[in-house]
């Protein structure tokens, strides 16, 4: 039996909360050995880290660049999420079905109407090429109240019509399919983002926060299919209440929610896999630092 399997049978019995205290009984190489085990077996999914070093949003980024990140991605899960249609990010998907990956496309809305037509035009056209296992309809685009929930619904239903093949969703935060159920009942699938970290919860009570988070949107979702399409904790930056970025809750939240969603079977897109410095400017120090592997592309624990 290996390191990993002995340690599920271990969280199986825990109840959830007793698994926390057995990994700080467990020696650091131990808790190391465990992050390996897990992550070279393979997880659901990553989302796509598009931006190198000096690099940000507005940058066309190139196919071999691309390439790169999702040659390492692949060796690792089977899923990979991208987050727009235009500035080269259309090519995460194409260049992920070549690695044999399954696909969760996201068109990013704002309050540009000129680039949000650019967006769907693109998710369709890569719907229509097979690109697309899961279409992504906006990402937080109501948290951020850059459009309101008719004009949203006006987008996603256009998606639903051209790709009736494609489950088509919507990535908000958890709470947000409880606060509209308008968008929630026209999603075919419900794509929630679970954050314990930036409500300011401590990672001892981390794991059971996005436990709740996750049967919110379920509860919300009413026997839709319900994705963790974003979660993670940050190994450096600033406290956000009682959360604290460190690279030891960093690992631990990752095996923790690993080991959770292969006990509940729940789909989860683990945010992040690289870091990414320009997300200093909008969340902080700690906006860079949610990565896997950081911004070398070097695995950080």
């Amino acid at each position: 039996m290996s390191f990993r399997e002995e340690t599920f049978l271990q969280f199986k019995k825990s109840e959830l909360i007793p698994v926390l205290s057995y990994l700080d009984e467990i020696g650091e190489d131990d808790v190391r050995d465990l992050f390996y085990e897990i992550l070279n077996g393979g997880i659901h999914g990553f989302c796509y880290s598009m931006y190198e070093e000096g690099q940000q949003p507005g940058l066309v980024i190139s196919k071999p660049q691309i390439q790169k990140r999702v040659d390492i991605l692949s060796k690792h899960s089977s899923w990979v999420r991208s987050f727009s249609c235009t500035e080269g990010n259309e090519l995460v998907p194409e260049v992920a079905k070549e690695n044999g990956m399954q696909t969760l496309v996201g068109a990013w809305l704002s309050d540009d109407p000129e680039k949000n037509e650019e967006e769907i035009e693109g998710l369709i056209e890569l719907g229509k090429k097979g690109m697309v296992d899961i279409a992504a309809v906006g990402n937080e685009v109501l948290y951020r109240e850059e459009l309101n929930v008719e004009q949203l619904a006006e987008y996603i239903q256009r998606v639903k019509e051209a790709l009736p093949e494609i489950p088509v969703g919507y990535v908000d935060a958890y709470y947000e399919f409880t606060d509209h159920p308008t968008i929630t009942e026209l999603c075919d699938v419900i794509l929630c983002n679970c954050y314990p970290f930036w409500e300011g919860t401590s990672f001892q009570d981390s794991l059971q926060h996005m436990r709740q988070m996750y049967y919110q949107a379920k509860a919300a979702g009413n026997g839709k299919r319900v994705i963790i399409t974003e979660t993670g904790w940050p190994s450096h930056g600033e406290s956000l209440g009682g959360a604290h970025p460190s690279r030891d809750y960093a690992i631990k939240y990752f095996i923790n929610s690993m080991l959770w969603a292969k006990d509940e079977d729940v789909e989860i897109f683990y945010f992040s896999s690289f870091d990414e410095s320009w997300k200093k400017s909008a969340e902080g120090e700690v906006g860079a630092f949610w990565g896997i592997w950081d911004a070398s592309n070097k695995l950080k624990y």
